[in-house]
């Protein structure tokens, strides 16, 4: 993974220094909240409903045991012992006090961390698919180019004060883990008939009020324009960008209500007039960054291990698990392990200081020093041995972490909703809890197969409900929590905005009305190979609909 140069650690250091002075001028009054506001958001420090929440960047949710230790360091010394990944690959503390964020930034400052541009309207943490370098589908790892968009947009002079938030996600392979599609600018890493690499480019994705899917605008842009055409993007976006309306402030709108056609004419004119200056990108440099992310001294291992499967015929819980949580490795003998954040009945995302202290350790001993972060809210083991899974297991029960359900219907993404946010209209954590409490049997989860649910507290799409199987959003109604469904939502390389199927349904019916469309579905559906998601496409809404409602 990518390690600091001087230039980066000065640069933190500084930024913590100069955060330290804007705290203590905040409390001893000669800052007010309006004078501070844009100070702490400029160093992810949000004012959620209860108290000041911090927002830790993880670049393309790449973390090595040292950061993960100190993250269990700064949850049980200044929080209340965990934290929550979030899905944009960020990790946050909803309790710090004030006073404190300045030392938690200087510690994080120690392992190579930082919160800067987590919040506020510029350019976002870049995210990756969590897969990235170890997939067996994949052209090529997208992470030194999500390295080399980070340092690009990193406090770029012109993209400080942009016209809203701007995220960008990057993906290495034809199958779409990082929802490059509901983002403002989706690079799809591929190759050309020469056989060079480039990106296929998407802009104008966003969830929020106004949902929508990226518009492809490049099939092919060479490796060596990829700063130059992000520029250019981002130069038509400021200079077009709403300013006067919050709402209409994102680059989804701008491409809405220009047209693609003359929003991309736009983009292109600005690209030549930039394309040969200092943005061109040596091959010597965008090697030199993919040096950082070169894989790791892999032993020569067979393809399949006998102990490994020896040990699923004779456990079936670690059958089950491994059924759900090992995935293809393009190395031989290796597979990658998912850590399903998502206990029956538990908050989707969080972690105890404990239990990062044991992902710390497992990385370590199994996974040559790296975890990631999946924007589904879960943990990643990216290189384990086939012969180890089962000691990875059995370190997972011990910690609590040994959860059977990545990708069924209780790997539930839900925001902090209510419980927590300012912004939310209704709560997502007991929703989420019940569901997965509902479905919590193994064997109906396993009948059930593939099924993302996904919940969000408000309209602003934290829980990337626009993009679930199901989404469920909260909404107010006359002061009392009810939650709108949309249904056939995707946010893969088939990407798709829910549609919504009817009038909303109070915090005592939504559980059941969950059930009711699962029921639906498995009735519904073309053998059990088909996943709801097909079934869906297939059939359309009406016999939900009916199911829910009744008929007309």
């Amino acid at each position: 993974m990518y390690r600091y140069d001087e230039f980066d650690h000065a640069f933190v250091r500084e930024r913590v220094a100069q955060f330290r002075d804007q705290v203590a001028r905040r409390l001893s009054g000669a800052l007010d909240e309006d004078q501070f506001k844009p100070l702490r958001l400029q160093n992810g420090v949000y004012l959620q409903l209860h108290a000041y929440m911090l927002r830790i960047a993880i670049p393309y949710g790449t973390l090595n045991p040292s950061q993960v230790r100190m993250l269990a360091h700064i949850a049980r010394t200044y929080d209340k012992g965990y934290g929550h990944f979030t899905t944009r690959q960020n990790l946050q503390f909803n309790w710090p006090q004030l006073k404190d964020v300045p030392d938690i930034l200087e510690k994080l400052a120690e392992v190579e961390m930082h919160c800067i541009q987590t919040s506020g309207n510029c350019i976002r943490n870049v995210t990756a698919d969590h897969f990235a370098g170890v997939s067996a589908d994949e052209v090529a790892d997208p992470r030194p180019y999500a390295e080399i968009l980070r340092q690009w947009s990193s406090l770029h002079p012109e993209f400080l004060f942009l016209p809203r938030k701007f995220k960008i996600a990057v993906t290495g392979a034809p199958v779409d883990r990082a929802a490059i599609q509901f983002h403002d600018i989706g690079f799809e890493v591929k190759r050309n008939e020469s056989g060079e690499l480039g990106f296929a480019v998407y802009i104008g994705g966003g969830m929020g009020r106004t949902p929508m899917l990226g518009k492809k605008i490049r099939d092919f842009l060479p490796e060596e324009d990829l700063l130059a055409y992000s520029e250019a993007i981002l130069r038509v976006y400021n200079m077009h960008g709403r300013r006067d309306n919050k709402y209409k402030a994102r680059i989804k709108i701008l491409v809405h209500e220009t047209g693609t056609e003359n929003i991309s004419e736009e983009i292109e004119a600005e690209f030549e007039a930039i394309r040969d200056g200092v943005l061109r990108l040596p091959d010597e440099e965008v090697r030199r960054i993919a040096a950082y992310f070169a894989p790791p001294d892999y032993e020569t291992r067979a393809s399949e291990s006998a102990a490994l499967n020896a040990a699923r015929r004779a456990d079936p819980e670690f059958d089950l698990w491994a059924r759900r949580s090992l995935a293809e490795h393009r190395v031989p003998g290796y597979g990658i392990v998912t850590i399903s954040l998502k206990p029956i009945g538990g908050v989707p995302g969080d972690a105890t200081a404990d239990q990062l202290d044991a992902i710390a350790d497992i990385a370590e001993r199994f996974s040559h020093d790296e975890v990631r972060v999946s924007h589904e809210q879960n943990l990643v083991l990216p290189h384990v041995a086939l012969d180890e899974v089962q000691d990875v297991y059995e370190a997972l029960v011990v910690a609590g972490l040994a959860n059977a359900n990545a990708g069924l219907i209780t790997d539930i993404i839900a925001c902090p909703g209510l419980d927590y946010c300012a912004l939310a209209n209704a709560r997502s954590i007991p929703v989420a809890q019940r569901i997965s409490e509902r479905f919590a049997e193994s064997s109906r989860q396993e009948d059930v197969g593939d099924l993302k649910i996904k919940i969000s507290g408000c309209i602003n799409a934290c829980g990337h409900h626009h993009a679930g199987h199901i989404g469920i959003l909260g909404v107010d109604r006359k002061g009392e929590e009810f939650y709108q469904i949309t249904l056939g939502g995707s946010g893969d390389e088939t990407a798709s905005v829910g549609e919504i199927v009817g009038r909303g349904f109070s915090t005592d019916e939504i559980v059941d009305a969950v059930e009711t469309l699962v029921d639906t579905y498995v009735a519904t559906r073309e053998g059990a190979e088909e996943t709801f998601l097909q079934t869906y496409r297939r059939v359309g809404p009406a016999p939900f609909k009916e199911a829910l409602y009744g008929s007309a």
